[in-house]
């Protein structure tokens, strides 16, 4: 079931922040800032029998949407709960009535990749050294104006 992030979720989301994303996790600090603070997020949360198994950071801004993060647990990887937040991520963006949804995703990230494409988001640019460890991202793009809600 997916419901809106609540302070309580931060603990768990940092934890598989930790786990996914061991190099340059976001910290527990930053997950409470796109909460709190960010008046662009759609902070989503992802549970099974009340576990937050994965999250979805939407930003939604004017006439455009982006995917600032979205994750789900090692152990519920592959079982199609990323395509339920992808999901759910596009009927805000339409719903808002946004002209494309945008992420940037590392270039090795092959599992990601395929999940955006099998989406309809396409390769649009290279990010030169996005990443803290200096790994290009691609920059991706899905338009969606015009789409029905």
């Amino acid at each position: 079931m997916i419901t809106e992030m609540t302070r309580e979720d931060l603990a768990c989301a940092a934890e598989i922040e930790r786990d996914l994303f061991p190099d340059h996790p976001w910290s527990e600090a930053d997950l409470c800032y796109e909460l709190e603070e960010n008046p662009y997020a759609q902070f989503l949360a992802l549970k099974k029998d009340g576990r937050l198994i994965g999250y979805a950071d939407l930003w939604i801004m004017f006439d455009q949407a982006q995917i600032a993060n979205i994750a789900v647990a090692k152990e519920f990887q592959k079982m199609g709960y990323g395509q339920i937040l992808m999901d759910e991520m596009t009927r805000r963006s339409i719903a808002a009535e946004c002209e494309n949804i945008t992420l940037e995703v590392r270039v090795s990230n092959s599992p990601a990749i395929a999940l955006y494409e099998k989406n309809g988001f396409i390769k649009a640019a290279v990010r030169k050294g996005y990443y803290d460890n200096g790994e290009d991202a691609w920059l991706m793009i899905r338009p969606i104006g015009g789409l029905e809600v």
